[in-house]
């Protein structure tokens, strides 16, 4: 495994390493550079992200270009109708000792034991399988039977969602979609991004990739992240921006009246600490008002519950995130 040289400097080692990232992901992803750079930003958070795209726009590829350049372990699974939580999380068996003909139990670890899952339609299997990956999310942990399992540290769920197609599929519940650090949406690539894509055919490089980091290098970094100020006056916005949300205590209009249920707690902390990895990113020493409003929709948007009006003038998430942005001062004035 190859590895980037490793500056003294935070902020010149979250570089160099970025760069070193976005050179092993171009050799198979062509364009998407928005999209690589949340998914980045939620690994450096410790977070989890749904990507929400039509078929065939590069989120399986993006996922496993992704793990082979940071070292990582990746398992895919196909979310159907019929997949059960066993599937996922593994379960127990008996085996029998050849030597004393007694039966003892051992675990048969499932795809979930990796550093990255890959969901893949994970809205096409029923609650009660969605809900197994509510504790790994939440504790980096998985029960199985009378026993809790550690997952490997870093430990990232990436869920695809096709956001055309809802027939036949189980609407996660929102207690889950808040366990998601990010929801990202994966657009068409330009016409010339296409272009490159029809005649290179570049996933086919997907064997070419070098790992340019290993699991330790991610967790320093990781803790860096965690240690960028932030002043009191940004962390306030970002608090507002969520609040505002809320149809108890939201007052902007074109906002609240769409909304069923706002954003919890959680946004906030997620806005905040995002900001904190996008300063880092971009080689600030702190959080800018700019980190915050660049954010607030990959973090907001699946964290709104509409009402029936707004599926009745078709107003979306990111609509009103735009209104919220445009009318939410900065300041508290």
């Amino acid at each position: 495994m190859s590895t980037t040289s490793t500056p003294s400097d935070p902020v010149a080692r979250l570089s160099a390493a970025r760069e070193a990232l976005r050179n092993e992901l171009k050799k198979c992803i062509v364009g998407q550079e928005d999209t690589a750079e949340l998914l980045l930003l939620t690994l450096l958070c410790r977070g989890h992200a749904l990507l929400l795209g039509v078929p065939g726009v590069g989120k399986t590829l993006m996922s496993a270009t992704l793990a082979k350049a940071l070292h990582l372990e990746f398992h895919r699974v196909q979310f159907t109708p019929d997949l059960m939580p066993g599937d996922i999380t593994g379960t127990e068996v008996l085996e029998e000792d050849p030597a004393t003909g007694r039966y003892r139990r051992i675990v048969m670890q499932g795809p979930l034991f990796a550093n990255v899952l890959l969901a893949d339609e994970i809205n096409r299997t029923p609650p009660k399988t969605q809900a197994a990956l509510l504790q790994a999310m939440q504790e980096g942990e998985v029960t199985i039977g009378r026993e809790t399992h550690k997952l490997p540290s870093p430990f990232l769920v990436l869920a695809t969602q096709n956001p055309i197609e809802m027939e036949g599929t189980y609407p996660l519940p929102e207690a889950q979609l808040d366990r998601f650090f990010f929801c990202i949406r994966v657009e068409y690539p330009s016409l010339e991004d296409e272009l490159s894509i029809a005649l290179n055919a570049p996933g086919n490089a997907l064997s070419t990739v070098n790992a340019v980091l290993d699991a330790e290098a991610l967790h320093a970094l990781q803790k860096t992240v965690q240690a960028v100020p932030i002043a009191t006056d940004v962390g306030r916005y970002a608090v507002r921006l969520v609040s505002a949300t809320r149809p108890q205590s939201g007052s902007v209009a074109g906002v609240t009246e769409f909304i069923e249920c706002g954003a919890s707690p959680r946004a906030s902390q997620a806005l905040v600490l995002a900001g904190k990895a996008r300063a880092h990113l971009n080689g600030r020493a702190h959080v800018d008002f700019a980190d915050i409003r660049a954010l607030a929709p990959a973090v907001l948007r699946h964290r709104l519950v509409l009402n029936f009006r707004a599926r009745a003038e078709k107003t979306d998430a990111d609509a009103i995130i735009a209104r919220l942005l445009a009318h939410v001062p900065q300041d508290n004035a």
